[in-house]
This record gives C-alpha cells, sequence and structure tokens, in this order.
C-alpha cells in the first residue's frame, strides 16, 4: 500500500482544483509542468509534516523529494510512515 491517493487529492484541492484527479499522473513533475512553484513546494512539505507527523529535516530538502505524488510518497515511505499514516 502507499499514500499517492491521498497525496493526489492535496496536489489537486491545493494547486489543480479546475482538474479531474483521474487528469494528474502520478509521475507528473509538478515542478517542470509549473503547478507548483518555490513556494508550493514549502506548502508541500509543510502539508507532508501534518499530515504524516513527521519532521522534514535539512537533509531531505531536496525538491526531487517533492517533485511528483510518487517522489512524494516514495520519500514519506523511506521516512518509516505507514501507508495512510499519519493523521
Amino acid at each position: 500500500m502507499n499514500n499517492i491517493a491521498t497525496i493526489r487529492q492535496f496536489v489537486i484541492e491545493e494547486f489543480l482544483p479546475d482538474v479531474p484527479a483521474d487528469q494528474l499522473t502520478d509521475d507528473l513533475d509538478l515542478m517542470e509542468s509549473g503547478v507548483v512553484d518555490s513556494l508550493g513546494v514549502l506548502k508541500l512539505i509543510a502539508w507532508v509534516e501534518d499530515r504524516f507527523e513527521l519532521v522534514v529535516d535539512d537533509t531531505a530538502l531536496d525538491p526531487d523529494n517533492f517533485r511528483s505524488v510518487d517522489a512524494i510518497d516514495a520519500f514519506i515511505a523511506r521516512s518509516g510512515v505507514p501507508a495512510a499514516g499519519g493523521r
């Protein structure tokens, strides 16, 4: 299991409210496509910390960890949070 659906829902609600969820692919580069800018990355990080009850330390601040739905899910998994974890 993974957290893909939860992450996709957040990205849609916060950054693509007019896009149907099934049109957001999990490997879409959110930064290159212009969906998320540098402030959006900060918003993603804050949400991941809150939603999955983890701390994103300086070594994890690599934008590649937040580049796509898949990348965010992999980052969360590496952080030891179980699927559908957090609140």
